[in-house]
């Protein structure tokens, strides 16, 4: 029973002492080689990291030669290494972010106090679009040309949009009321003639129609006509 409690022990005191070891010999994030687990106590430092006193100090590659960006974009520092990232829409090449650092300004942009700010096209004195149908709709470093209502663009060019054509149209859609009045008449004419023709076999059914059409037109025209009479009359007077 001694023998097991002694060998438990032995191993739980084998175990801590390996746990101690490992956080004794281990480094700083920014060291490969150190003799303790202090920040000054580093040896040798990771890429990006130079040793001072003993201490892994982080490189800023943008100061130096190591932080070469392409020309519109700019050197952004981070822990052990660093980014190049885009310059403002508004600059063409800069110092860091925003439209205040740039080196210069791009097309489209003109320098505002000290920043570089978005021309609006559509405002200034000169007219952006040169044709008179086209609207000007500022854009962000631009501007673009759109045909106002009731224009199509073709050819570079704003026309008016053509009118649907006549077979696009209903049928009675342009009709006038005096072309309506003849073609009553015509209407009741062929109707009449139908019913002449039919009446003219001596049929009884269709000669009363016939004649009861004839009494309904004649009264509509004495009618019509008694009206432009006493219409007439009036405005004489």
């Amino acid at each position: 029973m001694g023998v097991k409690r002694l060998h438990r022990n032995l191993l739980l005191a084998a175990w801590l002492w390996s746990l101690l070891a490992v956080q004794v010999h281990s480094c700083p994030d920014a060291c490969i080689k150190c003799s303790g687990p202090e920040n000054g106590r580093c040896e040798e430092c990771r890429a990006g990291w130079i040793l001072h006193n003993n201490t892994c100090v982080d490189i800023d590659e943008c100061g130096t030669e190591l932080g070469n960006c392409s020309p519109n974009s700019y050197c952004f520092n981070t822990e052990g290494s660093f980014e190049c990232r885009g310059c403002d829409a508004g600059c063409v090449g800069c110092m860091g972010s925003g439209p205040a650092r740039c080196r210069k300004c791009a097309s489209g942009y003109r320098l505002t106090g000290f920043k570089c700010l978005d021309i609006d096209e559509c405002g200034d004195r000169v007219l952006a679009c040169h044709g008179l149908d086209e609207i000007c709709t500022n854009t962000e470093g631009s501007f673009r040309c759109d045909c106002g209502e009731g224009f199509i663009r073709k050819d570079s060019v704003c026309v008016k949009k053509q009118l649907a054509s006549a077979q696009e149209k209903g049928l009675f859609e342009d009709i006038q009321d005096e072309e309506v009045e003849v073609l009553q008449q015509m209407f009741f004419g062929v109707v009449l003639c139908a019913l002449a023709t039919l009446a003219a076999k001596g049929d009884m059914v269709y000669t009363s129609v016939f004649m009861g059409a004839v009494a309904a037109m004649a009264g509509y025209w004495l009618s019509d006509r008694g009206d432009r009479l006493i219409d007439s009359f009036l405005k004489g007077r």
